[in-house]
């Protein structure tokens, strides 16, 4: 059985603090938005997956009550930062396995200021679930006095560099173009436009990572609707219905430590082997995809992704962004929404997130971000610990 999305919405993502709201809130704004935008109400809801990261135990329920107390069941996901898309997987395979025809995902996340800890308990790396992936990065790299996460990709980047001579002119080059994006999306967290020398320029966080080179911590919400093509027809969704092609996650692999790269200790290995099912599932490729929203934590993220995904060689990616083949009148446009870069990085609420923007897209509703034409979408959600989801979307 098919499964199609057919609502979607999300809030403003806002840096931490700053606005008055609770995570329930939040959750509220995006379900309802989402539950408008498909044209159906809470009471046609069976089944409700909901991602958080950072929230108490059984949020979901707090959150989902906002929206109607019918009593259907409510799962609690925490995935790292691929919680949203593996919700939304959750939401998927009830709809695909003939669980439910009509399933609200919820991701929300209300995070503190700062740098993220990188998974540690109060900084004992031993106890962490991250602890073999940044073992590795300390016997390649050592550990410095830097924020964790920007630590283990930094370094990612700077066996990038050594290996295939990428620049950080390059790695600039991709927040720039984000940044730029994000200028046209008004749920961004951040809508200014930065230079490749500002960003350049900008104080660093790891080296080669400068701050406008890494996600922020933010504030929000998004939610999708996800039904069965005989919910589409029964209540005339076609118009609205964009559908799931084909969706995989994967988990690290010896593959993933193998190597003691950092490159593949972040996920590229699991990227790769996602991909590769959903081509495979899907029957598309990715020369058939018209436009991404992939998960650049941080520039060298998006870097790695488009060489797991198939869009150049391996170590060509540098020379790829920098071609322009990855914007607006290039290849691909990745990223129209800012990408985490710039819109901002819920935890809980990115893969919807990003799964929001490509039916926008895909339905030709994403005003001035609108990619001409576009009629296929991959998402690319991948969270430290590990998980990584890929996920195909058609309009037909």
């Amino acid at each position: 059985m098919k499964a199609y999305i057919v609502g979607v919405g999300m809030t403003k993502f806002e840096k931490p603090e700053t606005r008055d709201w609770q995570y329930w809130d939040m959750a509220k704004e995006a379900g309802t938005a989402a539950l408008a935008d498909a044209g159906i109400p809470y009471g046609l809801v069976e089944q409700v997956p909901v991602g958080y990261c950072f929230q108490a135990s059984t949020a979901g329920q707090r959150a989902a009550y906002e929206l109607g107390l019918t009593g259907v069941p409510v799962y609690n996901v925490n995935n790292n930062c691929a919680t949203a898309s593996t919700a939304l997987m959750m939401a998927r395979q009830f709809v695909e396995g003939g669980i439910a025809d009509c399933v609200l995902v919820l991701g929300f996340e209300k995070m503190a200021r700062g740098a993220l800890g990188g998974g540690s308990d109060g900084g004992d790396f031993k106890t962490s679930p991250v602890a073999r992936h940044y073992g590795i990065m300390a016997a390649g790299h050592g550990f410095e006095v830097t924020p964790p996460t920007a630590q283990i990709f930094g370094n990612a980047a700077r066996e990038h560099m050594e290996r295939y001579g990428t620049t950080e002119v390059q790695l600039a080059a991709v927040a720039a173009k984000n940044h730029g994006h994000s200028s046209r999306n008004p749920n961004a967290q951040f809508q200014d436009v930065y230079t490749v020398e500002e960003i350049l320029a900008a104080k660093t966080i790891h080296r080669p990572l400068t701050k406008l080179q890494c996600s922020p911590t933010s504030d929000g919400s998004a939610a999708a609707v996800v039904v069965s093509e005989r919910f589409v027809d029964e209540h005339g969704l076609a118009g609205r219905a964009v559908e799931i092609a084909a969706q995989a996650m994967t988990t690290d692999t010896e593959d993933s430590f193998a190597s003691g790269s950092c490159i593949d200790v972040v996920g590229r290995p699991m990227s790769r082997a996602a991909a590769r099912q959903v081509y495979e599932t899907s029957g598309l490729g990715i020369e058939d995809v018209d436009v991404v929203e992939l998960h650049d934590c941080f520039s060298i993220n998006e870097l790695l992704t488009y060489e797991a995904l198939g869009m150049c060689e391996e170590g060509a990616s540098g020379k790829l962004v920098e071609s322009g083949a990855t914007t607006y009148g290039g290849r691909w446009v990745v990223n129209p929404s800012g990408g985490l870069i710039s819109k901002g990085h819920p935890l809980g609420a990115t893969g919807l997130a990003q799964a929001a923007e490509l039916v926008w897209q895909l339905r030709g509703e994403a005003g001035p971000r609108q990619v001409a034409g576009a009629r296929v979408g991959l998402a690319h959600n991948i969270g430290l610990g590990g998980a990584a989801v890929v996920t195909m979307l058609r309009r037909s």
